[in-house]
């Protein structure tokens, strides 16, 4: 007897690596993310994408498809799928088509919403990020990567409000016909963990390329998590998608809460049923929508209005030679102009704004690696606290790159440049040199001194003096910070350190 064919959804993912198990049972996870293009008009028409508008105000004949009307393809949301396909080293389709998507909700005036189904602009591709991972008993990096499906165009439809209204519903329709990139995974995700930390990169690329904003409050980047459960071995459960999450919080919350309630629902017996779900942030559960629909509930056909979409290699070289340098580009040159660890140049280019920030402190300082360590510490530690963009902190790429240098040549320790940095963040106060000479701060560098503090410090601590000659190390320490005491944190750490080790040899 011949064995079942996998479904495509099977095929995908056989021979994928196994991830942590959850009570025994392994996690499987894919996404269908819908990422707003960066356009000022609709793809179809030329009304405007402007967020925030009265009701009803930014939705034209086109959107509205009323008799007569026809759409007409805005270029700007092709260049921006190209530059997505570019960016995830995808296929660039020559000929794409645009299919009618047809289902019936109040927010969908023409009653189908246009977008591709066999033949997508942006084909295969992938998405790679990093997780921390324990091996060896040590704190290390790994690399996981996500496959893409395809990522396609389509129109958003409307929206319906129930906020505002006792007993009934209204329709806005400005955002009806907004362009979106749906970008879809094959099912390689193996834990919440994952899941996440591939949202957040997949955020960062299509925000550092400048074709969607990746605002999660308005809708402008909103993500559908298919998830399912099995045992090793066993052939793939049944998924459920959830539909809209607008936060990576809750997309971790709702994800977690699925896979918990898919094996509750297993090992008491029931059979999973294919649904859509959404995320109840109150109660932290998901609650099913509707029962999934599959391609052939849509009913899909070619658009008779729209022509096929071609894309000449000459766009696409035209698209690659506009682009910006790429994260995962600029990452590498982090590493191999500035020595960096892959650590702190993948964590320096989560942003345009903080690798450009790094880059400026590192070269006023000529110290890439302190600058690292500065911007992913101190800085990152300000922000946070805060709750501002690196765009917003007080502190400039050139003052820290200053005060990083007064740090190099000896001129501050640590702990004395940790004070004229809360003195930058907090008292708007530019010379970073001014500030060390007018709090007296500088460090003391003066062999001659030092050596007179020492020889006291020795002549006052004979216990520690002997404990250290009888191999005890802590006892060398106290008498290291003695000396520090005795030069009122001034001495440097260093010079003290070996003149002491000197003397007592």
């Amino acid at each position: 007897m011949s064995e079942t064919p996998l479904n495509p959804f099977e095929q995908a993912q056989a021979g994928r690596p196994t991830g942590p198990l959850v009570r025994g049972y392994e996690v499987i996870i894919g996404f269908e993310t819908h990422a707003q293009l960066s356009t000022q008009s609709k793809i179809f028409s030329r009304a405007s994408t402007a967020f925030g508008a009265e009701p009803n105000t930014q939705a034209c004949a086109v959107d509205l498809a009323l008799p007569g009307t026809l759409p007409v393809m805005n270029r700007g949301a092709v260049e921006r799928a190209i530059e997505f396909g570019l960016a995830v080293n995808a296929t660039i389709a020559p000929s794409s088509v645009f299919a009618r998507k047809n289902y019936f909700y109040p927010d969908l005036p023409k009653g189908y919403q246009i977008s591709q189904y066999e033949i997508p602009v942006v084909q295969g591709g992938e998405v790679s990020f990093y997780l921390p991972s324990t091996g060896a008993g040590q704190a290390a990096l790994e690399k996981k990567t996500v496959r893409l499906v395809r990522a396609h165009l389509e129109e958003d439809a409307g929206k319906s409000l129930h906020e505002d209204f006792i007993g009934q519903s209204g329709i806005d329709l400005n955002r009806a016909g907004t362009p979106l990139l749906e970008i879809v995974t094959e099912p390689d995700m193996r834990s919440t963990a994952e899941a996440v930390a591939y949202a957040k990169e997949l955020h960062k690329t299509v925000t550092w390329i400048g074709i969607c904003d990746g605002n999660m409050q308005e809708g402008s980047f909103r993500c559908d998590a298919n998830v399912s459960v099995r045992k090793p071995g066993q052939p793939l459960g049944t998924r459920r998608e959830i539909k809209n999450l607008n936060s990576f919080k809750f997309m971790q919350q709702a994800i977690d809460y699925e896979i918990r309630w898919q094996i509750d629902e297993i090992e008491d017996g029931r059979a999973i049923q294919q649904a859509t779900v959404l995320f109840d942030p109150d109660s932290g559960e998901t609650r099913a929508m509707r029962t999934k629909e599959d391609a052939a509930d849509y009913r899909y056909f070619p658009d008779p209005d729209l022509p096929p979409l071609v894309v000449a290699p000459e766009w696409v070289e035209r698209v690659r030679g506009d682009m910006a340098e790429l994260p995962r580009v600029m990452a590498a040159r982090f590493v191999a102009d500035y020595g960096l660890p892959e650590y702190d140049a993948t964590t320096l280019t989560q942003s345009k704004a903080m690798a450009a920030y790094f880059e400026a402190a590192a070269r006023t300082s000529g110290q890439a690696k302190l600058a690292s360590n500065w911007v992913m510490g101190e800085v990152s530690r300000r922000l946070n606290l805060e709750d501002i963009g690196i765009d917003a902190a007080p502190v400039q790429p050139a003052q820290l790159g200053a005060l990083i240098a007064r740090i190099a040549d000896g001129t501050v320790s640590n702990s004395a440049a940790r004070q004229v940095f809360e003195i930058l963040w907090t008292e708007d106060r530019a010379d970073v040199d001014a500030i060390i000479e007018a709090k007296g701060l500088k460090q003391m560098n003066d062999t001659g001194a030092l050596e007179k503090i020492i020889d006291e410090v020795i002549a006052a601590n004979p216990d520690n003096v002997a404990q250290f000659k009888a191999g005890k190390d802590k006892a060398f320490n106290a008498l290291v910070g003695q000396a520090m005491k005795a030069s009122k944190g001034k001495g440097n750490p260093q010079q003290v350190n070996e003149l002491l080790r000197k003397k007592l040899q």
